[in-house]
């Protein structure tokens, strides 16, 4: 049996901070260093199924075993993760999307569930037949919790939670944040929101029209906290292959943003999924790279930064620029560990931007968020690899009240059942039982 985790007490002492970060035989700024290579599925074990540096446990921290939403054979698809970052409670509470599709694999609807770290318990926390892959999740600034729909068109909900903060007072749509296929969501320190739509915006567009979509929007509310009207702009860049100089613009059309951003010279990328604010800069993940003439890919995607002062757009995480390409799968004559597919994004207790792959094997990369000349992260570090053949990694996440455990998600498991919630642990910390 698999052991699980209950939470004994809020973290207090921060990680270790080594100061060498260039040298490939020694510890990176997140002290850890780096696993030699992506996972080979070949040797993978259903209780452990990441490939983690020397000094480190999985664990997890809720499976189907403790709340089975989708019965009948059928992943939970655990996405994202979130906790309640404020509060009295702060950090007991874990709430996460669940991202199956409609109608023929879940007649129930799209689904969100909470887990208490200090007991264990496991609750559905939302749930709608009208909910379609539900992914991105943040706690708001103001105490509430955000979650949208990754379809086209998507909605954004916010939820106003009763008192115990596992069950939901009113759940609110808000299409003034904008109609899109959503996956990331982020704040500022000013309480504006950033979404991004993801589609392929440069090689499928919008009814036969290239580019058109995938861009990446900023919503300003009339009010600080009030989500329900205000104004969305998307991002326009000029420059070459999107980066260069950035600028807001709008307002535009909320209730048709794909069409209505690209309209108004927003730039399209090809499947921007998620995004963070680490420090000022706007970090966004763009899982793939534009396509030629025959289909071929002609980088495996990038995250890009936006400085949110100056509105430079540029190059922040690129295979051949500051990491190597993937070649091949493990396993294969010629393999090569690289940076492929790119989604899910996340911030480090020491700033890092951490970074996970929609891929197989599904990769975890760390990223100083310490640039060259050309704004490219001068140390980029392979973390940890996921084993599990029919499986990726998602929902990346630290708790800001736990600086000693990255939190993802193994979503659509080759076990039955096999989805859950794993907490990636330094050994010895002691705050774990």
């Amino acid at each position: 049996m698999i052991n699980k985790f209950i939470l004994a007490s809020a973290i207090t002492t921060a990680l270790t901070v080594s100061t060498v970060s260039n040298a490939d035989d020694r510890d990176n700024r997140f002290n850890f260093k780096q696993i030699d290579s992506s996972a080979n599925a070949d040797d993978w074990n259903a209780a452990a199924p990441w490939k983690l540096p020397k000094g480190y446990t999985q664990t997890i921290v809720s499976d189907e075993t403790d709340l089975n939403i989708y019965d009948g054979g059928r992943d939970d698809w655990h996405d994202m993760n979130t906790v309640n970052e404020t509060g009295s409670m702060a950090g007991r509470f874990m709430y996460r999307t669940h991202e199956l599709r409609y109608p023929a694999n879940q007649p129930e609807g799209g689904s969100l569930s909470v887990v208490d770290l200090q007991t264990g318990e496991t609750t559905l926390l939302a749930q709608d037949p009208s909910y379609n892959a539900l992914d991105g999740v943040r706690w708001s600034p103001w105490g509430t919790v955000v979650f949208a729909e990754e379809t086209e068109g998507g909605r954004f909900f916010e939820i106003e939670l009763n008192d115990d903060l596992v069950t939901a007072k009113v759940i609110h749509d808000r299409p003034a944040v904008g109609r899109l296929a959503h996956e990331g969501i982020d704040f500022d320190t000013d309480g504006n929101v950033y979404v991004v739509d993801e589609h392929r915006g440069r090689s499928v567009g919008c009814d036969g029209v290239v580019p058109c979509g995938g861009g990446v929007y900023k919503f300003v509310a009339d009010t600080y906290g009030d989500l329900s009207a205000g104004s969305l702009y998307v991002l326009k860049v000029t420059g070459s292959d999107g980066t260069g100089q950035g600028e807001w613009v709008g307002p535009i059309n909320a209730q048709n943003a794909r069409i209505a951003g690209t309209a108004a010279g927003g730039q399209s990328y090809q499947r921007p999924e998620d995004l963070e604010v680490i420090n000022g800069v706007l970090y966004v993940a763009v899982t793939e790279g534009p396509r030629d003439e025959t289909g071929t890919e002609h980088y495996e995607g990038r995250v890009i930064s936006v400085d949110l002062e100056s509105m430079a757009v540029r190059n922040f995480v690129k295979a051949d620029v500051n990491v190597t390409v993937e070649i091949g799968k493990p396993g294969e004559e010629g393999f090569q560990t690289g940076f492929d597919s790119v989604d899910n994004l996340a911030e480090a207790p020491n700033g890092d931007l951490i970074m996970i792959e929609d891929n197989k094997p599904s990769d975890i990369w760390f990223a100083s968020t310490e640039t060259n000349d050309f704004g490219a992260s001068e140390d980029v570090r392979l973390f940890a690899s996921l084993t599990d053949p029919g499986a990726e990694g998602t929902g990346i996440y630290f708790s800001p009240l736990d600086n000693n455990t990255l939190y993802v998600n193994v979503q659509h498991s080759t076990a039955d059942d096999g989805d859950a919630t794993w907490a990636i642990t330094r050994k010895g910390k002691g705050h774990w039982k």
